[in-house]
């Protein structure tokens, strides 16, 4: 039995480090899923869920170059389980070139069409891991082509079927979609499979037309999320359980990149969640989680890249 089976995209984030002497950037490669401000890629979460104790699996593709060979060993090292994860034999693994400013902000341009995370179908994922998890994650990434979207939400609805959790974070990234409607309708018909959500505040109003958490997290409860969870950049966390709602302040650090950040947050708090009932959770509980992942993603935040920012459990010092 797994805590957390992950599916969607898995690549490689080029990520500025700086210029040389010239002034030419220098990237270094970095495991990742597609990034975003807050993240959302369910390779990240996976990794960070495990280094906070969590028993977790990935579903995926990615090409039979040096970069999936690589992609797949960083996944081992951190103990999730790759028995999902297939090499296609047609395409390369995707590529992200992540580059940063002098605040530590990011821009992106992605190398995916076609790729091989593109090309996961539903023939492909393996049963057993739908039946024997305890939360099914999965992104918004995965449904801007096919076959991977129906791959995943043919994922989501087993993993429902089956009696398990479905967790989702429609993480935006406008140049991975045809228009920005497409992705507000892409991403708003995968809200009613999930029970619990993560969404920054960036996101929000495309999904609810509104910026603020009370009215827009109303709006998404309405559609049966039972969990509720939206990250505010440096302001913290804020979230609703049922009608209930409440919030966590930002933690204060010197910024490295933002990258991962959102990832790590929603993994630390599925590694806690995993343990709780959902019918008997209490809002303070709640607030326990919320403040335990904040401190997991500003500590990400403070250094760079992805999956070799995210911190161990005994790093958080959170006992909870």
């Amino acid at each position: 039995m797994k805590d957390i089976v992950a599916i969607g995209e898995l690549l490689v984030d080029l990520t500025q480090t700086g210029v040389n002497q010239l002034g030419v950037g220098q990237y270094a490669a970095n495991p990742g899923g597609a990034p975003a401000n807050p993240g959302g890629a369910p390779a990240n979460l996976a990794v960070a869920a495990s280094r906070l104790g969590a028993q977790t699996a990935f579903v995926g593709k990615v090409g039979r170059d040096a970069f999936g060979n690589y992609l797949r060993c960083v996944l081992n090292e951190n103990h999730v389980d790759t028995t999902g994860l297939l090499t296609d034999e047609r395409e390369h693994t995707t590529l992200a070139v992540v580059s940063v400013d002098e605040t530590g902000e990011r821009s992106f341009t992605f190398y995916r069409d076609p790729s091989a995370d593109v090309n996961l179908n539903a023939r492909e994922i393996p049963e057993n891991l739908l039946k024997n998890t305890r939360v099914l994650h999965f992104g918004s990434v995965s449904l801007t082509a096919e076959p991977a979207r129906s791959a995943t939400l043919y994922a989501a609805k087993k993993a429902r079927e089956n009696g398990c959790l479905v967790s989702y974070d429609p993480n935006y990234r406008s140049s991975l979609w045809g228009s920005p409607e497409e992705a507000i309708r892409e991403m708003k018909d995968a809200l009613p499979l999930c029970d619990i959500l993560k969404i920054s505040d960036e996101e929000l109003p495309l999904l609810t037309g509104t910026d603020d958490p009370v009215e827009g997290s109303r709006v998404l409860a309405g559609l049966g999320i039972r969990l509720i969870f939206i990250t505010l950049g440096a302001n913290g966390a804020f979230f609703r359980l049922g009608e209930e709602t409440g919030s966590v302040p930002g933690i204060k650090v010197r910024v490295g990149d933002t990258n991962g950040a959102g990832d790590t947050f929603f993994g630390a708090a599925l590694s806690k969640l995993v343990k709780e009932d959902l019918d008997k959770l209490t809002l303070k509980r709640v607030e326990e989680i919320a403040a335990f992942a904040n401190k997991a993603a500003s500590i990400t935040t403070s250094r760079h890249g992805a999956i070799p920012a995210m911190p161990r459990l005994e790093e958080v010092g959170i006992r909870n």
